[in-house]
């Protein structure tokens, strides 16, 4: 969310690309919801414009696969459409409970935002969506060792440190935090100072 806040301030000198890394195929599990579980209130802390709410009831998405390939989809119409869609559906899922894994649901949030749902169809029913999403999380993995979400690097491979604080975990079991490295209005400015390290550092883009 704070990148996407940031985004429109450096317009013109950094690109934002988001690659698709489903953990359920990279790490051979996705995300547990006893591990989300604990971790909701760590986002919703650091995450001052987003909305947050406990996922309620037993429709837990078990991947998110499906997902990414209509992220996919979305982009073949344009940047702005991917981040329509790519901000609802986070949405849909931290605040409004729905499962992000059901293709139904996904074309519901498609239509929300406007995108051309003759077009996603007939790309999903190609099997090209999944192909693209699995060759660029292998090339994540096997080129930029990407081991874990969110990862952020420049276009060259390197790595970023992203100004979050992760939980640490033993046996799917929070047992301590990072100190955070903001919260609130704060993270903003943290993910401003960000972007101009990755100027100073790189390719103008991240």
């Amino acid at each position: 969310m704070r990148l996407h806040h940031v985004l429109p301030e450096y317009q013109g000198r950094v690109r934002l690309r988001v690659r698709p890394f489903p953990l359920e195929v990279m790490a051979g599990e996705a995300a547990l919801r006893a591990v989300l579980d604990q971790e909701w209130w760590l986002a919703a802390v650091q995450e001052p414009l987003a909305r947050f709410k406990p996922f309620d009831g037993e429709d837990w998405p078990t991947t998110t696969l499906p997902a990414f390939e209509l992220a996919w989809c979305a982009a073949q119409q344009g940047e702005a459409a991917f981040f329509a869609f790519d901000l609802r559906v986070r949405q849909a899922f931290f605040a409004e409970s729905r499962n992000i894994g059901q293709r139904e649901i996904l074309l519901d949030l498609a239509r929300e935002v406007g995108l051309d749902l003759a077009s996603i169809t007939r790309e999903l029913d190609s099997g090209r969506p999944r192909e693209a999403v699995l060759a660029e999380a292998q090339a994540g993995q096997e080129r930029y060792r990407v081991r874990g979400t969110p990862t952020l690097m420049l276009a060259d491979g390197t790595k970023l440190r992203s100004p979050i604080a992760f939980a640490q975990m033993r046996e799917h079991r929070i047992t301590g935090v990072m100190p955070l490295p903001c919260h609130a209005d704060a993270c903003l400015q943290a993910t401003r100072d960000l972007f101009e390290r990755a100027l100073t550092v790189g390719p103008a883009r991240t």
